[in-house]
């Protein structure tokens, strides 16, 4: 028997991080910032921009994850996050600019390939969000990515955002599944480390084609899109 036949006997779940893995986060929200930073007469890149937002709002996650005080919500580190960018960047806001950049994250788009690949693998397994957005912006979402997840879990049930070990045990143990019985899929390397790090099996959807660190937590896959992760898996 094969090593991919053991491995896909082995996965009862595949778990999927959301923004970025699933839904195409920097596409969308450069096509949203093209527009309102036309608005606000900024004569910068605004792929650039969204970049920075992005970095900044991961940054900011991490430092939160890491206080070990009360979790602070996606939704907050993005408010937090966004006027943080928009200041250093000298650009003039309210409240509510900064409220309707983060409220856009609900309504991202699935990268092309995502719903063919993801009908085929969820004929064969239970498929399931985890993701460190907020459960109401999560809910929010399903009407414009329009996957039917058999669940979509946020990291606000652990009280930390991804990468902490206790966001994939309680996914876990939410999905009914030992960790090893888990193929956690992620465009991110972060995600893949910490997943595989607390004993789960990853899949790395290495769509920019960047090298993955020589971390002791390796992939057990690493693909070049969802459709090619479908084509191994099913």
């Amino acid at each position: 028997m094969s090593d991919i036949e053991i491995l896909k006997r082995s996965i009862k779940v595949c778990m999927f991080d959301q923004y970025g893995t699933v839904v195409d986060m920097q596409t969308g929200l450069w096509e949203v910032a093209v527009d309102f930073l036309k608005t606000k007469g900024w004569k910068g890149n605004a792929y650039a921009f969204v970049t920075w937002w992005r970095r900044t709002h991961f940054e900011n996650s991490m430092i939160d994850a890491l206080l070990q005080r009360a979790h602070l919500s996606y939704r907050a580190i993005g408010h937090l996050s966004v006027g943080q960018v928009l200041t250093r960047a000298r650009i003039a806001h309210t409240a509510e600019d900064v409220e309707y950049l983060v409220s856009c994250i609900e309504r991202l788009k699935c990268f092309p390939e995502v719903p063919d690949a993801l009908a085929r693998l969820q004929a064969r397994y239970k498929l399931v969000v985890l993701s460190n957005g907020d459960p109401d912006m999560l809910e929010a979402a399903r009407k414009h990515h329009g996957i039917p997840f058999d669940a979509v879990i946020s990291v606000a049930e652990a009280n930390a955002f991804k990468p902490h070990r206790a966001t994939y045990e309680m996914a876990a143990e939410r999905t009914g599944v030992a960790l090893d019985e888990v193929m956690f899929v992620a465009n991110h390397e972060f995600d893949c480390v910490g997943a595989k790090a607390a004993g789960m099996r990853t899949a790395f959807i290495d769509r920019r084609q960047r090298p993955f660190a020589a971390w002791p937590y390796q992939p057990d896959l690493v693909l070049p899109s969802m459709t090619a992760l479908a084509d191994v898996l099913v």
